[in-house]
């Protein structure tokens, strides 16, 4: 039958004043790129994150923020860096690629995100960095990791891409680490045309290198110029790290992006909220059908970017229940995130090996539902009573 319910393209509908606000750039930004309305998006953002004015820098996607973060942590031969398996592959190759061997970390199999225990089982002495990944927008337990790492003298970064204003004791994502990562993408809850990402960092002295990092390495010249277009109208040079060289790259964000990205930060708060008042609404409707295990956050720890479940009778019972929900009802439900070590990459690189079942179990039996914020209030409905009715189905037999 025809497709009812889908996972599109895009989170969000664009309102009328966050439209005329992409116009008005369009019409006035000058420059188009690294401009006021970037200095105003990262200002802005910083101010909502509750961090350092200055520590906040827009990114062409998350994944250019992930390389700069990879770029920071300054690997060297045999240093190695702990993330979960359970992520999505953006979360781990910059970090590869960047000289770091990974070491795969398992998820709790409620939370489906790392803890402080799970971390600890897999450190070695050549532990540099810890990355933690909210995934499907649950805050993992910060306190806990942060004090581990700092104990431990590691470098702590934060993957916010999905949990853009959810938090912890008042504390927001992306706030506990000496680095953070959050992304923009069409998917996200907050999303810049498509693509766009921001990078906090903690340390002034690694902040100051990351505008050069970021933009081919320019930066002004240390002396005097009696014309200013000699020698030329800017310098470019090799950001530099105690001595360290670090090579630059053009990951800037448009001023049209920003200038939209400043304004979706008025309503973020109301999109997780309407996001997750749903998601309970889902959960609570279902909650006569243990075949179906959810992630149940009364809080603002959990901004559901997604809406996933495991299927506690299996991966046939699984599948089962997706061929019905498209073929019969025509709701669209995906599975996400295979663990990394699973990958062809990763096995080709030497990272084929990992002790995490419960991202293994999880993975083999979870489901993912469609969850767009703008998804009808008719829509939600007609998927919410197509689950019930394939459910019940699959209880007959």
């Amino acid at each position: 039958m025809d497709i009812k319910v889908n996972f599109s393209g895009r989170a969000i509908r664009y309102t009328e004043e966050e439209i005329a606000v992409v116009v008005e750039a369009m019409r006035n930004a000058d420059p188009l790129t690294q401009g006021q309305y970037m200095r105003a998006f990262e200002s802005k953002f910083a101010r909502y994150q509750g961090v350092a004015e200055g520590s906040c820098f827009t990114t062409m996607n998350g994944c250019a923020a992930l390389e700069m973060s990879a770029q920071l942590c300054r690997f060297k031969p045999g240093d190695e860096l702990v993330i979960p398996s359970h992520t999505f592959t953006a979360s781990a190759y910059p970090y590869l690629k960047k000289g770091a061997r990974l070491v795969w970390a398992d998820v709790d199999p409620h939370t489906r995100v790392v803890t402080a225990e799970s971390i600890e089982k897999v450190l070695t002495p050549k532990t540099r960095a810890v990355v933690v990944v909210h995934l499907y927008g649950y805050v993992a337990d910060m306190p806990a990791i942060a004090a581990l790492c700092r104990e431990r003298g590691l470098i702590l970064i934060e993957d916010a891409a999905q949990a853009i204003g959810a938090e912890v004791d008042g504390k927001k994502a992306g706030s506990f680490g000496d680095m953070a990562v959050f992304s923009f993408h069409s998917h996200k809850n907050l999303t810049t045309l498509g693509e766009g990402g921001m990078l906090y960092v903690r340390d002034p002295a690694l902040a100051a290198v990351v505008p050069a990092l970021r933009h081919n390495g320019h930066c002004a010249y240390d002396f005097e110029r009696p014309d200013y277009w000699k020698p030329a109208m800017g310098n470019v040079d090799v950001p530099m790290l105690d001595g360290d060289m670090l090579m630059p790259n053009n990951y800037c964000l448009g001023e049209v992006e920003c200038a939209l990205g400043a304004k979706l930060l008025d309503r973020i708060d109301a999109i997780n909220d309407r996001k997750r008042e749903r998601a309970l609404r889902f959960m609570d409707a279902l909650a006569d059908f243990p075949e179906l295990e959810f992630h149940r956050v009364d809080s603002r720890r959990h901004n559901y970017h997604l809406l996933a479940a495991r299927m506690t009778t299996g991966p046939e019972m699984r599948d089962r229940f997706m061929r019905a929900m498209s073929g019969e009802k025509g709701v669209k439900c995906v599975v996400q995130y295979i663990p990394l070590d699973r990958y062809d990459y990763y096995k080709r690189l030497g990272c084929g090996t990992a002790n995490c079942p419960n991202a293994d179990a999880f993975f083999d039996s979870m489901i993912s539902f469609p969850f767009q914020h703008w998804l009808s209030e008719e829509d939600f409905q007609y998927m919410l009573a197509a689950t019930r009715d394939v459910l019940t189905s699959l209880r007959r037999g």
